[in-house]
């Protein structure tokens, strides 16, 4: 026999499998939100590394990707929590910002090395087996640091205003 579930709370989850781990209130999480996220956002981050990836002919390829590839951690954390963005993501924030920032700074210093002008930029064909010749530009590393540097702030500004919403959000229930 099926338990019947009363109208206000037909969309909470109700099954362990759909939750990310951890949850101490299934009351404030909605089954659709989460369920789209779960499908959403793979395809969300596809889609920013589509943007890094052909943006890199053009200057600011990195930062619509980065971009992008936040906002999808942002909708994974409005629908899950930040138990869920610990699952997405299991290495640190500064770490992410650091690499990023090294490898921005890196790149745009290594032409200096060879006696060219800071941030200028080269190209390279590479001859792949089954799609043929692919174009290499230089400032493709340039927009992967500052991609990363932006999925890096993203994430760190998730850890620490959205830990600060939850404690609000928990005083403000304690004190009803």
């Amino acid at each position: 026999m099926t338990e019947r579930i009363p109208w206000e709370r037909w969309d909470e989850p109700h099954e362990p499998w759909l939750l990310p781990g951890r949850c101490p209130d299934r009351s404030e999480r909605t089954l659709l939100l989460e369920m789209t996220t779960r499908v959403v956002f793979p395809t969300i981050l596809v889609f920013s590394l589509y943007l890094l990836l052909v943006g890199h002919y053009s200057p600011g390829g990195g930062f619509s990707g980065g971009l992008v590839a936040g906002l999808a951690f942002v909708l994974r954390y409005i629908a899950g929590g930040r138990q869920d963005i610990g699952g997405a993501v299991r290495i640190r924030p500064p770490v992410v910002i650091g690499l990023g920032l090294t490898i921005a700074v890196l790149t745009a210093l290594a032409p200096a090395l060879a006696g060219n002008a800071v941030l200028s930029s080269a190209m390279w064909e590479v001859e792949l087996p089954l799609l043929g010749t692919l174009e290499v530009v230089s400032s493709l590393l340039l927009d992967v640091g500052v991609y990363l540097l932006i999925v890096g702030v993203a994430l760190d500004l998730l850890r620490s205003l959205g830990a600060g919403i939850e404690q609000d959000a928990r005083a403000a229930g304690e004190r009803m």
